[in-house]
């Protein structure tokens, strides 16, 4: 029950704040006006090992899920796009470390963790959104190759990403059909969509991927057929709580700039910090941050231990944090006024961000329908 960071997590929180205001912080804004996906900083985070995070100390860094949200906080304060897109490439990376052959993780990682390789996660359908067991997109054995037909949707980095690792249906309806697969870029039958035209996360690249007959090899399968739905929800635990620590960073960058501002922006003859409605206001966008802040390292304690209740912490972490943390940032614009809705201001960058991550790594309706069906299969609560 030791709240406090240690040594070497302070460490890495200030590695990751340096990198964030240094390198990111004075190119968000050109980045999402531009809807740049910025390569080169990218690679300079993977110099830090943020490419690998949690991925095995032999290819990776090796840290716990508590760490990866520490990071990711401090990268979102910058630009949540960009970080989200890290904890992506992260995600899919873990999956080849965790469920691949070493001669698997010997071909992919090494590129993967200097992000000389870019990473996507594809699960989503057009069809197969919150129901992800129903997914269409099918694999059929043919000798020593699968052949895939199919589309998946809203996948960042599509169109860029080298590696798509990729859910697909081996077998059967429902869960238990769905295996997991990697598909290089450039392999025939392989295409994608035209880029989405979204309303933030403009620094990542976004499509539909298509396969059409894409002919790969069996060796290119992750872990055996039928445990495709089992990686991708143990992916998504981790995916929920990065997601969640981007929120945090957004929504204390935000926190802080209206700090500031309401200290110097005067009406009524004293600054708008002196009145006890903006107090009240910045009192419970600070204390519904710390709460969001100890549910996700909660959480990322729970998922690295490997509890019995890890799903149900990371879905709980997510669903509470992603909204409370679009809500500071919305009341940080607020009391901007008029000046939070322009963008000489970083807060409407920060709105337009942090308004998916309720909707992403799962829906926060599905974080709830994830947390009830636990709660009411029992025992709840439990070793607490």
């Amino acid at each position: 029950m030791d709240f406090e960071l240690n040594e070497d997590q302070r460490l890495f929180q200030d590695t990751a704040r340096a990198f964030a205001q240094d390198v990111m912080a004075p190119k968000a804004a050109e980045w999402d006006e531009e809807s740049i996906f910025p390569e080169e900083e990218l690679r300079q985070a993977a110099e830090l090992g943020f490419a690998g995070i949690y991925v095995s100390d032999d290819y990776g860094v090796g840290l716990s899920r508590l760490e990866s949200t520490i990071v990711f906080e401090e990268l979102a304060a910058a630009c949540p796009s960009t970080a989200a897109y890290i904890s992506i490439h992260n995600m899919a990376s873990w999956m080849i470390d965790k469920w691949g052959t070493d001669e698997q993780r010997a071909k992919w990682l090494p590129k993967l963790m200097t992000m000389e390789h870019f990473s996507s996660y594809c699960l989503t359908e057009p069809g197969a959104g919150s129901d992800a067991a129903s997914l269409r997109t099918k694999a059929v054995r043919d000798g020593d190759d699968y052949i895939l037909n199919g589309s998946k949707a809203f996948i960042s980095g599509g169109g860029r990403s080298d590696i798509y690792v990729v859910m697909v249906r081996t077998g059967d309806d429902g869960p238990g059909g769905i295996t997991c697969v990697v598909v290089e870029a450039g392999t025939p039958g392989l295409s994608f969509g035209a880029q989405e035209k979204k309303l933030g996360w403009k620094s990542q690249p976004t499509s539909s991927v298509i396969f059409e007959d894409c002919r790969i090899p069996v060796a290119n399968r992750i872990g055996e057929e039928g445990d495709g739905f089992k990686i991708a929800m143990q992916g998504l635990d981790g995916g929920r709580l990065n997601i969640a620590a981007c929120s945090l960073g957004g929504a204390r960058a935000c926190l802080e700039t209206a700090l500031d501002y309401t200290k110097e922006r005067k009406q009524f003859g004293r600054a708008i910090a002196d009145f006890q409605a903006t107090q009240f206001k910045l009192a419970d966008m600070a204390t519904e941050l710390e709460a969001g802040r100890l549910m996700v390292r909660s959480g990322a304690v729970a998922v690295s231990e490997g509890a019995h209740d890890a799903t149900m912490k990371a879905a709980m972490a997510k669903r509470f944090t992603t909204d409370v943390c679009f809500d500071i940032v919305n009341d940080a614009l607020q009391l901007h006024g008029g000046y939070g809705y322009i963008k000489e201001y970083p807060i409407e960058r920060f709105l337009r961000d942090l308004r998916v991550h309720q909707i992403l790594e799962g829906t926060n309706e599905i974080m709830r329908v994830i947390i009830s069906r636990m709660i009411l299969k029992g025992p709840y609560p439990a070793n607490r």
